[in-house]
């Protein structure tokens, strides 16, 4: 699709492209305002941008070897830009877009990222026009219906949809089960109802598109206790207790670990296994 043409096709839809025409990120551009799934990480923005961990390399690499051009991927729900670094190393832009504007405030400029603050289920982005969209732990959160419509609708021909999420943290003897009993007994009654598709490792989310095979993968990083206490609380039910009990549930937790840890500068393994779904998009 020629410039004018997109153009064209976003005036249609009622939609239009970043008004500032920049590929970078000088503010947080406001998509068109529809009812969406709660913003659950908009107060803990910091932690997120810091704590959370990387993407494999192989991951991306599968990603751009399903789609026929790497023109443009949309990665929803982007965040701070877990994955959109790495997308915008194979693809020639990338359309970022989150509903918090405290998360695409603390996502670092790129000149062929474009950041928008926009709802999943409503991107000005134009029509036909999106070779790849993806989607990193966040597609448990979205109105599904309404966003796979919108999928279809940016979707160029031959695009593909890749969303993943990672399981449960791991961790071996007394700091698996430290991390366990934070998790589900400490903040376990504070996880929004949505999680529960990360539970179930995504067999019972809605994904209703022709399948491609993916690659079997994980994520392991070697972190100290200050790190994994950094990643429990950038996680939503830890900021839902906060909100509710006006305390950091936190504190106490990181105490424990430093218990069971041992030598504080050593660091140690914390695993995810990483699931991943694909599929060829019929727009």
């Amino acid at each position: 699709m020629n410039a004018d043409g997109g153009q064209r096709a976003a005036r249609e839809d009622g939609r239009s492209e970043n008004p500032t025409g920049n590929a970078g990120r000088s503010s947080p551009v406001a998509g068109p305002r529809s009812p969406v799934a709660s913003d659950h990480f908009s107060a803990i923005a910091k932690a997120y941008a810091a704590f959370r961990p990387r993407y494999p390399r192989e991951l991306f690499d599968f990603l751009a070897s399903i789609v026929e051009r790497r023109a443009r991927a949309w990665d929803c729900g982007a965040g701070n830009g877990q994955a959109t670094l790495d997308l915008a190393e194979r693809f020639d832009e990338v359309i970022a877009t989150d509903v918090s504007a405290e998360q695409i405030a603390r996502a670092p400029a790129r000149p062929n990222v474009r950041w928008l603050v926009a709802p999943a289920e409503s991107a000005p982005i134009e029509s036909g026009s999106v070779d790849l969209t993806t989607i990193a732990q966040a597609l448990h959160w979205f109105d599904h219906d309404r966003f796979y419509a919108e999928v279809r609708r940016v979707s160029a021909r031959g695009a593909a949809i890749a969303a993943w999420t990672y399981a449960p943290p791991r961790m071996d003897g007394n700091l698996g089960a430290a991390l366990r009993h934070f998790a589900y007994e400490v903040v376990g009654a504070y996880w929004p109802p949505e999680r529960q598709y990360v539970e179930t490792e995504y067999r019972t989310i809605p994904f209703p598109f022709e399948r491609i095979e993916a690659p079997s993968l994980s994520i392991r990083e070697e972190w100290t206790p200050e790190q994994v206490a950094g990643y429990a609380r950038s996680w939503s039910a830890t900021a839902r207790y906060v909100a509710a009990h006006g305390e950091d549930p936190v504190v106490e937790f990181a105490n424990e670990l430093r218990n069971v840890w041992g030598d504080p500068s050593e660091r140690k393994t914390i695993a995810w296994p990483l699931i991943l779904l694909a599929g060829r998009v019929e727009s």
